[in-house]
């Protein structure tokens, strides 16, 4: 493995392309070594071959600078909409991606109000148990009279539905042409958020989520999920 990292960092210049002898001398192995090594790395797309035998870097090393980079690009688009939530509330406010039928906790703000969520960033759980899923299953166009319900207003409340201490609203992201990337959601404990205090919280939850669409614009639902998930 350390090998393999050694030659795919030989691309540290300008260069395009780099020979084998040359990837053999920046990484101090052997050339039938380096050779070995760089067919492997090409089979995962990793590196690409020229018909002169030199090397160059395939989109697969693309792909996971393009992650790295979308991770800070994301907290930068993220966090600061959900600190705004959270302040305006004072409860946790979070962030949920989807794949398939599960939903995870992307990010997460704590609240001032004294007890914390808890839920932890990475976390997964069912799209159909809690606000945060529900809103992303009508988003979706699930059938039935509770989707339908959620889609007319525009959010969804529960309490103690899939944790019997939490409370929560929660309303759809969504991008560009409409696409859904996840769910914003304002949670505490169930004593203290009654259905009136989460009614009341619920226009600062829909506008985080208006706000995080047009932050996270066209990047689709699996990015999201690819930031965190291994």
């Amino acid at each position: 493995m350390a090998r393999a990292l050694a030659i795919l960092t030989a691309f540290e210049g300008d260069e395009l392309f780099l020979p084998l002898a040359e990837l053999a001398r920046r990484t101090s192995m052997h050339k039938p070594t380096v050779l070995r090594l760089a067919r492997t790395l090409a089979a995962a797309r990793f590196l690409v071959r020229r018909e002169d035998g030199a090397w160059r870097l395939g989109p697969a090393a693309g792909w996971v600078g393009s992650r790295y980079q979308a991770q800070f690009d994301l907290d930068a688009a993220i966090e600061p909409i959900l600190r705004q939530l959270s302040a305006a509330t004072g409860e946790s406010a979070s962030f949920f991606v989807f794949e398939g039928n599960l939903r995870s906790c992307l990010m997460r703000c704590e609240g001032t109000a004294g007890v914390q969520s808890q839920i932890r960033s990475g976390e997964v759980f069912p799209l159909d148990r809690g606000s945060a899923g529900r809103v992303i299953l009508a988003a979706l166009g699930e059938p039935g009279d509770l989707n339908e319900r959620i889609r007319r207003r525009g959010l969804h409340i529960t309490r103690g539905e899939r944790n019997s201490k939490i409370a929560s609203v929660s309303a759809a992201v969504r991008g560009r042409h409409g696409a859904v990337l996840g769910s914003v959601s304002t949670a505490g404990p169930v004593e203290r958020l009654t259905v009136s205090v989460l009614a009341r919280y619920a226009p600062a939850t829909v506008l985080a989520a208006k706000q995080l669409g047009q932050a996270l614009g066209a990047m689709p639902s699996t990015a999201l999920w690819a930031t965190w998930h291994p």
